[in-house]
Parts: C-alpha cells; sequence; structure tokens
C-alpha cells in the first residue's frame, strides 16, 4: 500500500520524527536498484531511538523501500538515481513490511561441507574441508545457473541427496536396468537443468570462477578449501559469511593466513570480496582468476584499464545444451595488469587462466567482485556480459554518495 510520507517534523524532545537520505549519482549512467549503505548508529542517534527499534524508509513517491541491518552496522536498501542526479529516501520508526528471503545460504556438511548461496540472479558454491580431506583437488569458487528469481539451491540439493532415490538407482544398476537407473538420475541431479538452471561449471585444480590468489614469482599459490566459516549476514537483501583458510608458503613466509569476505546482494551478478592476507613480511602480486578450459580456448576478454576481466565459459557438457556460463571479475583499484596465463600442461581440461592482478601490502585489504552470468538468463552473448562488467566496474570505482541529514 502506498504510503505518502510527511515532511521532517521535531518532536517536543529537539529530535526529528524522520530522516533524509539523499543519494547521488556521479556518473552519467542510472543506478538502478543499487544498494547502499547507511550507518545505522547515525540513523538511530539523529532519531532518537535504540539501534533495535523497527524502521521504515520510503522513496521520494511515498512507496515503501526494503531494507536490511547487516552485521556490521549498516542499514541496506536498493535505490535508483538518473544520471548525475539525486534521489532522497526518508528514514522513520515505524513497523515495515514483512519482505521476501532473496538472498540466502548455508554450509552442505551433508554435501561434504560445500558452503552454497544465492540471490535472485546467480548462485555459487566455495568447497570445504571434508572435500579437501578426500583429496580432490578443488581451489576456486564454483557457479550454479540460475533462470528464476526464486531461491533453488536448497531444494537442489534435497533432490541431489535424496538416499531412497540413490538406494533405488544403485538397485536398478544391479538389476542391469541401466536406462531406468539413468532416467531415476536425471529426475533427480541438479547436474540436469529440472527449470530453473544447473550445476554445468567445472573447477578442478583451478582458480575456478573468480577465485584470488597470492603470486610467486609468476606462479599461482592455490589456496585450498576453507577451513573455518561463519555466516553473518543472510537475507532478505545480504548474504555476507568470512572464510578463513589453511596457512599458506609464500617464499619466506611459511605462515599466511588467508581470511576472506564475500558478500552477495540482491540484484547483483558479482560477488564484493575482501581479502587479508596475515603474516605476510613483504609485498606480493595478487590475482582474481577465471579458468580457460579446452572447449573455448580464446573466449576471454580483459581490460585492466577498465577494470575487469571476463571468459565465456562452454560448460561440462558444450554439445549437451546447457547454454554458456559468463564468469568475471571487477577490481575497483586499478589492475597492475590483466593478461592470459596459461598451464605449462594442461589439468585436465583447463588451459589456464585470464588474470587480473594487483600489487598487494602487507596488512591491507584487497577489495575485488567476482561472479556470473548465463546466456539464458539476461546475458545472451558475450558482449552483454562484458558491458555488465565494464558498466560494474565504472559505478564501484564512483560510487554513490550518501548524505543523513533532519
Amino acid at each position: 500500500m502506498a504510503v505518502v510520507c510527511a515532511p521532517a517534523v521535531f518532536g517536543g524532545c529537539g529530535h526529528p520524527q524522520s530522516v533524509t537520505v539523499t543519494v547521488a549519482n556521479p556518473i552519467e549512467s542510472d543506478r538502478d536498484k543499487e544498494m547502499v549503505e547507511v550507518s545505522l548508529s547515525q540513523i538511530c542517534q539523529q532519531l532518537d531511538l535504540a539501534d533495535t527499534a523497527q524502521l521504515v524508509v520510503y522513496d521520494g513517491k511515498g512507496q515503501e523501500v526494503p531494507y536490511q541491518m547487516t552485521y556490521d552496522g549498516m542499514l541496506i536498501f536498493p535505490v535508483s538515481v538518473p544520471a548525475g542526479a539525486e534521489a532522497d529516501y526518508t528514514v522513520r520508526q515505524g513497523n515495515p513490511s514483512v519482505v521476501d528471503i532473496q538472498v540466502y545460504g548455508r554450509q552442505y556438511p551433508e554435501r561434504l561441507d560445500d558452503i552454497a548461496w544465492e540471490n535472485d540472479r546467480a548462485a555459487y558454491r566455495a568447497y570445504g574441508p571434508a572435500l579437501q580431506k578426500t583429496g580432490e583437488k578443488a581451489y576456486g569458487y564454483d557457479v550454479f545457473t540460475k533462470s528464476v528469481e526464486g531461491l533453488v539451491v536448497e531444494d537442489r540439493y534435497a533432490m541431489e541427496l535424496d538416499s531412497a532415490s540413490w538406494a533405488q538407482i544403485r538397485a536398478l544398476r544391479k538389476a542391469g536396468k541401466k536406462d531406468e537407473a539413468n532416467r531415476l538420475w536425471r529426475s533427480i541431479s541438479y547436474h540436469v537443468d529440472h527449470g530453473n538452471g544447473m550445476d554445468c561449471y567445472a573447477v578442478g585444480p583451478t582458480l575456478g570462477g573468480g577465485t584470488a590468489a597470492l603470486m610467486s614469482d609468476s606462479i599461482i599459490v592455490y589456496p585450498y578449501c576453507y577451513r573455518d566459516y561463519e555466516i553473518l549476514d543472510n537475507g532478505p537483501l545480504r548474504f555476507t559469511m568470512k572464510l578463513s583458510f589453511h596457512p599458506l608458503v609464500v617464499k619466506g613466509d611459511s605462515n599466511i593466513v588467508e581470511t576472506r569476505i564475500i558478500q552477495l546482494d540482491k540484484g547483483s551478478q558479482l560477488n564484493k570480496t575482501t581479502v587479508v592476507y596475515e603474516n605476510l613480511s613483504q609485498p606480493a602480486p595478487v590475482a582474481g582468476g577465471l579458468v580457460i578450459h579446452a572447449a573455448n580456448p580464446e573466449g576471454y576478454s580483459f581490460d585492466a584499464g577498465k577494470g575487469y576481466i571476463a571468459y565465456a565459459d562452454p560448460t561440462t557438457d558444450a554439445g549437451a545444451g546447457n547454454g554458456i556460463v559468463y564468469v568475471g571479475a571487477v577490481f575497483p583499484a586499478p589492475l597492475a595488469e590483466a593478461k592470459v596465463q596459461l598451464f605449462d600442461e594442461a589439468a585436465g581440461d583447463a588451459l589456464g587462466h585470464v588474470l587480473g592482478i594487483s600489487n598487494y601490502e602487507p596488512d591491507s585489504e584487497f577489495v575485488y567482485y567476482w561472479g556470473s552470468g548465463w546466456n539464458k538468463y539476461g546475458f545472451p552473448e558475450m558482449e552483454d556480459w562484458t558491458d555488465y562488467l565494464e558498466s560494474y566496474a565504472e559505478k564501484v570505482r564512483n560510487p554513490l554518495v550518501v548524505t543523513v541529514r533532519p
């Protein structure tokens, strides 16, 4: 229901009943439903409220806007601001409408400690300690395609891991009923598109769909599966988790501990990721990378000046009609270099990586964005994907300017 917001008025105690958040767009491109962050303590201080108070956010037309309070004390909500313009949003105390959960993730100990998460646009997976114990080499992020806005990953795992179905499949195979077993497998597998996307991306012993790694004399020092995790935000508009890893050895440093904060917002194809390497004694290159597969050896694109790398991945079975998975990374700070680096020997069907390389200083934060699109859900051609990445890079390099006033 539309609500018309009154101008800010002051109560008898001298505190305003509402505050105005003005969002300015400094670039000559429209910003549509982009997430902004406002200090929750600043809002509550101006309204003389506890930071646990219920709030309502309205746009300039008086329409209620969904929001989320995050683990790090921010109030986040989507805004739309025309090129070079400003837009006002009003925040006041009140009872907000229920917001559907559109961003969600969790650990799946039933599937080798995967952590999988998704929003309305895409889904991702990071591999865990149980997988590492098997000896399987899977260093990078995995990509699940999506073609619907609703949450799908929970159902995919439930189908894929259904014990009764797998018992039946094994019984059919034992009885020699191969075709019947295969039909049942296809009916539950998340490697098959059941109308909302699928798992058709191969990671293997690579950086997969955008993992970052330190480099030593141009050699990638691969992180393995995460050691510990903590989910910090879990919807409705943002998922945030912290991952920590086993110590790495880089040149003379033998106890480098990597931590990552991964954040995915509603509406975004890309995950904001903040990486810190503790106990690193000297500067080192750090690269965000995308694996290149043999089925499309020249399907990459990069532009160091514009701050992105991209690859059109032909999926695990290029002839199966699974489409093209577009992967990419965006870098807010200037890149030292963007390039293709091939393996001396192919690792299965992986030929190497397209890399965006930055200079990492000890005790600093390396911030970049990585993610994916699908040609069956909004990105018909590679050009559409690279246009998205180029536009995304411009926006993160020119963030929205937020001002809070009574």
